[in-house]
């Protein structure tokens, strides 16, 4: 295992790159702790596939360094950076045995045969395999073939980080739940660095100690799944974390007040004269409906029953706004909302305002 430290990293695809808009991977500098589980977390193109082949060697930075502990790896093949990663599509090899292929990489670092018998008999346990140990790969399902290829990454104990890009695509939902669950104790058991790549929130928020989240070739937050909730520190996490996610509305801010048009709202904190584009920022979970007299009135435009709860969509002052409605709770007749101050971000130009700033 190895603290991962990224110095001044960025990438670009062109050969002379000259500025931030042909940079596919913006300048970076963080170490991912010695024995830590992150997500890669953002829409396709963002970049995190980029980093992720950085990291593994696949692909050298334009700018900047990467380091293994103390060593620096930057221009090192994959081969030479002691890792595992586990690919979207699964890779096995078909003519052996289940059992055969999870043994593989144990047997080419010469493992001694009992301790490979051990690994491989606890591995069979772990993504419940053992029924199928002796049949060869070739007839199994997709999802079986992808639960194969995470045992053969994660069988090994001598490894710096083990990577994972989008490995449950191919997996149905159900076992997606339960290869999350297991992967996340397996880390527990075995405290490697491991790193995640993923589009679907759900995978990043339930896997990782630490989500990265990235847009357009930045990274715009890394925190735990409740910062990124509560926190966010850009519009696009705002947006992006959360089922709808944040409601992000145009608004004129100063010192305690917020106005939306013709509207005030009262902020639980003060805030200086914002020179840029301000934003408010409030999760629909904390929008709340009223009828008649209370609150600032919207146009509803949709209802969406989840099942759990209602998602009622609407205008307010022309903006898009979201508001979650518990089950059973009808929609109030001429709809007005307010909301839960404590639960206010402020934004400038996308960027999150540090309460009290």
């Amino acid at each position: 295992m190895a603290k991962i430290t990224l110095d001044k990293l960025a990438h670009s695809y062109y050969p002379n790159p000259k500025s931030d808009a042909d940079f596919a991977l913006k300048e970076l500098d963080y170490e991912w702790e010695d024995g830590g589980a992150y997500a890669l977390l953002g829409p396709s193109g963002c970049g995190k596939t980029t980093l992720l082949n950085i990291i593994s060697g696949l692909r050298v930075p334009s700018k900047g360094n990467i380091k293994f502990g103390d060593q620096d790896v930057t221009h090192l093949q994959p081969e030479e950076r002691n890792i595992a990663q586990v690919f979207q599509f699964p890779v096995i090899y078909d003519t052996m045995t289940v059992r055969q292929n999870l043994e593989f990489p144990l047997v080419n670092r010469r493992v001694e045969k009992t301790e490979i018998d051990k690994r491989v008999s606890e591995m069979l346990a772990v993504l419940d395999l053992e029924g199928m140990a002796d049949r060869k790969a070739r007839g199994l399902t997709a999802d079986e073939k992808q639960k194969i290829s995470l045992g053969r990454g994660l069988v090994r104990y001598d490894v710096n980080a083990i990577l994972f890009d989008e490995p449950l695509t191919v997996i149905d939902p159900h076992m997606k739940w339960q290869l999350r669950t297991k992967l996340k104790d397996l880390h527990r058991q075995l405290g490697h660095t491991m790193i995640y790549v993923t589009h679907d929130q759900t995978e990043a928020l339930t896997f990782a100690y630490k989500v990265v989240v990235m847009y357009e070739g930045e990274v715009v937050q890394i925190g735990t799944p409740e910062e990124l909730f509560n926190e966010p520190a850009h519009t696009f996490v705002g947006y992006f974390i959360g089922s709808p996610g944040m409601n992000i509305l145009s608004a004129q801010v100063q010192g305690n007040t917020a106005h939306i048009g013709s509207n005030e709202i009262e902020l639980k904190n003060n805030y200086q004269a914002i020179s840029g584009s301000p934003e408010l920022g409030i999760r629909p979970e904390f929008v709340k409906l009223h009828s008649k007299n209370n609150g600032m009135p919207i146009n509803v435009q949709a209802v969406e029953d989840i099942g759990r709860f209602k998602i009622v969509r609407g205008l307010l002052e022309g903006q898009e706004i979201n508001a979650v409605l518990p089950e059973g709770e009808p929609v109030p007749t001429d709809p007005r909302v307010t909301f839960d101050a404590s639960q206010i971000n402020i934004y400038e130009d996308s960027h999150l305002v540090r309460k009290g700033s």
